[in-house]
């Protein structure tokens, strides 16, 4: 094996000489660290640079599609040897890496195929719609990498009342991607979004961004005043106990109690050119806009208000009256100028 690189090496040195009296230096074949191929063969020429004439020769098998693989160096030299490429220069390398690209068509992808195509035959919904939940875990699909091609349904079965549905997809164009191969099982139902709760919550309790979370949910487990955005949800309070996990309706909720139950208040008395303030108690909790019973604390009389603020009850009175005194006088001198008419 010496004698052979010896001689190899002595056949370039004129080589080299006669570049040098044209003034073009050779490069040295030089390995390559990390190769990325498209192929299903790796060839000298992906493994080495300058590699010459036989920079299209096959030495390896390429890794599957998508996948990296790992090739020592010292058996990259053996396998060029063997086709007279020699003195490879290999920059301290022990090993390189070997990438097959592909093109990754991942489960987001399958999910909107197989809605898109349910709702387009069997109007369930919208696709965007259409949640699919399938019986097997599905890890994506890799396909070559010059394929533009768009996942085509070959097969499709769908009962609407269970929501079970039966695929099968094509890839066309694809070799890696054969006809009959993507079947897939499992149950497709229209959702929507939905706020969840991440905790317990008392009742009367406000809540606050980080108690609610956004999922979709299947359309038959949601109530008709479905609570669907934070923003609805977020510093209001809770109507009655709630469990963490459970959808919000707009039941479940109201404006946080401005004024508890048995509270001292306080009651301001409006009138045209009046305000009066006296101290009460509310019988019972009110949140803003609530009409309440509170008891005057000075007359002990029981009567009725607007909340208005925390711990602020409103009260106000009637326009005045026309007294009757005045209502007869007003009578009294209409008479006399119809009499003098």
């Amino acid at each position: 094996m010496t004698r052979i690189i010896t001689l190899a090496l002595l056949l370039v040195i004129p080589s080299v000489a006669a570049a040098q009296t044209s003034g073009d230096m050779p490069v040295a074949p030089s390995l390559k660290q990390n190769v990325v191929v498209t192929g299903e063969l790796v060839r000298i020429g992906d493994l080495v640079d300058n590699a010459g004439a036989a920079a299209q020769i096959a030495v390896f098998r390429a890794p599957d599609l998508g996948a990296t693989g790992t090739v020592g160096v010292q058996r990259i030299v053996d396998a060029v040897k063997a086709h007279d490429v020699f003195a490879i220069n290999t920059r301290g390398l022990k090993e390189i890496t070997v990438t097959r690209a592909s093109r990754n068509i991942g489960n987001k992808d399958i999910e909107e195929r197989v809605a898109s195509a349910i709702s387009a035959q069997y109007r369930i919904g919208e696709a965007k719609n259409i949640g699919i939940a399938f019986d097997r875990d599905v890890s994506g699909i890799q396909a070559e990498p010059g394929i533009a091609a768009e996942l085509a349904v070959t097969r499709l079965s769908f009962d609407p009342r269970s929501g079970r549905f039966d695929i099968t997809l094509d890839l066309p164009g694809s070799h890696a991607v054969r006809r009959g191969a993507l079947r897939f099982t499992g149950i497709a139902a229209e959702t929507f979004e939905t706020a969840v709760l991440t905790r317990q919550v008392a009742r009367g309790e406000v809540l606050r961004a980080n108690d609610i979370v956004i999922e979709r949910k299947p359309k038959r487990d949601l109530a008709a005043d479905n609570v669907a955005d934070l923003a609805s949800a977020i510093g209001m309070a809770a109507r009655q106990p709630l469990r963490s996990g459970q959808n919000l309706r707009r039941g479940d909720l109201m404006k946080p109690e401005l004024v508890a139950r048995n509270e001292p208040v306080t009651l301001i008395f409006h009138a045209p050119g009046i305000s009066l303030t006296v101290r009460g108690t509310a019988t019972e909790p009110g949140t803003e806009g609530d009409v309440i019973n509170v008891v005057n604390s000075q007359t002990k009389r029981q009567i009725q208000g607007v909340v208005t603020g925390p711990g602020q009850v409103t009260v106000s009175s009637m326009k005045p009256r026309i007294t009757a005194s005045l209502a007869g006088s007003e009578a009294a001198i209409g008479s006399q100028r119809r009499s003098a008419q």
